[in-house]
């Protein structure tokens, strides 16, 4: 079936209905411009380790996730519809993560927010209004919260971190630096740091209030990173790393 713009635009109900039957070819001024063809969901999805390379799966609802997490004593994690098996962190990874809480923890104590470290979920729904709609969930190494309200009745995390940080595995660089960059900044996150152990450095992120990047630094071993979020919240890069 062949038809104009103009007539998509005025029955678009009609032609979502039509399309089930067969593709509908869209046409402005005469020439083909787009196809209108029917969905056809993939009956399977995959579950990402963490070293496997990417590829396109069927979107999981977080009935699918849920039922998972609960039949498995596996960590995952659920973004933009795909399930990520959260492989154990390698001995210098802790060591990191550990550095970062103490330092936080001495920081914050005492003050409206909070330190805390994974495991913990964290739910997050980007652009969307309610979780429902986007459902994302994640175990960030590190993060800072200033919402505590936000725990719910069953003693649930439901809300917006101030500070996330993630330290890199060689296997969760990709997930870590497109897939959770994008999922932080879109879902209002303040502030995203990422520390490579390779090469003992911090990407650091830095939000707006309309959920772009507004500032990226990245800050070598002999820096200290600066948050542009908490007021004094500083750490020497070289005592962050001092034991690996």
């Amino acid at each position: 079936m062949r038809i104009n713009t103009t007539d998509l635009q005025n029955a678009f109900g009609k032609y979502l209905s039509l399309v089930e039957k067969e593709d509908i070819i869209i046409t402005k001024n005469g020439k083909s411009v787009a196809k209108l063809t029917r969905y056809h969901e993939p009956d399977y999805f995959l579950v990402h380790e963490e070293s496997a390379k990417y590829k396109s799966t069927k979107r999981i609802g977080y009935e699918e996730y849920m039922e998972l997490v609960n039949s498995s004593d596996q960590r995952y994690e659920l973004i933009d519809g795909e399930i990520y098996l959260l492989a154990s962190p390698s001995f210098r990874h802790q060591i990191v993560v550990n550095e970062l809480s103490g330092h936080f923890y001495n920081f914050f104590k005492g003050k409206p927010c909070r330190s805390l470290t994974a495991p913990l979920d964290v739910r997050l729904f980007g652009f969307a209004t309610k979780f429902e709609e986007d459902p994302n969930v994640v175990q960030p190494d590190v993060i800072v919260l200033c919402d505590e309200d936000k725990v719910n009745e069953d003693n649930r995390y439901e809300g917006i971190p101030t500070l996330v940080v993630e330290v890199l595995s060689p296997s969760t660089k990709g997930k870590d630096m497109i897939a959770k960059l994008n999922l932080y900044m879109k879902s209002g996150v303040t502030e995203y740091w990422i520390v490579n152990l390779e090469n003992k450095s911090i990407l650091q992120y830095s939000f707006s209030q309309e959920r772009d990047i507004d500032n990226l630094c990245t800050l070598a071993e002999i820096d200290t990173i600066k948050s542009t979020s908490f007021e004094d919240l500083e750490l020497a890069l070289k005592d962050i790393f001092s034991e690996i």
